[in-house]
């Protein structure tokens, strides 16, 4: 005869906090790219997102973090692989002890202890380019505005026209 065990129901202090409310998409891409970071060696995404940060935009250039290897248990005393363009291995092999004490200042502690350099090549993020400029609405909209029967409805689109028409820049929001 086997025995079923019968859980009891958990206290309500144990219960995960739920929220009511819709979250935005960047509050919940952390989490969701944590699991995929800890899988290919990185404890924090952050020396990936920040490396040019990290050890300047010379050295971010030729070469970018592959992971980020702790001992069993331990958090500090890491080996940190990155990939370095083929020419510059033996600069970045020379600079080395900087480029380690850049990362454990990054973090604050002593993350990592050795640094190891593959060759292969390096995907750099090209800069963003701000988007062309809109150009502002005509004043005068002629034929679009004709075909309005309601005579209020036209005077506020001109007005809404003329305005948007006559501002500099990017509008300027006051705070009440």
């Amino acid at each position: 005869m086997s025995k079923t065990r019968v859980r009891a129901p958990r206290p309500a202090s144990q219960e995960p906090r739920r929220s009511n409310r819709s979250r935005a998409v960047a509050e919940l891409l952390p989490d969701v790219g944590r699991a995929a970071f800890r899988k290919f060696g990185f404890v924090q995404s952050s020396i990936v997102s920040r490396w040019a940060e990290i050890v300047g935009p010379r050295y971010a250039g030729v070469s970018a973090p592959e992971s980020l290897r702790f001992p069993h248990g331990e958090r500090s005393g890491g080996t940190l692989t990155l990939v370095v363009r083929g020419a510059h291995a033996p600069m970045m092999q020379h600079i080395t002890p900087e480029i380690m004490e850049r990362v454990n200042r990054f973090f604050g502690y002593t993350a990592v202890a050795r640094v190891t350099i593959r060759q292969g090549e390096v995907a750099v993020a090209k800069p963003r380019t701000a988007p062309p400029s809109l150009e502002p609405a005509a004043l005068d909209l002629g034929d679009s505005l004709r075909s309005i029967a309601d005579p209020e409805l036209k005077a506020v689109l001109e007005s809404l026209a003329a305005g948007v028409a006559s501002t500099q820049g990017v509008p300027k929001i006051d705070k009440d």
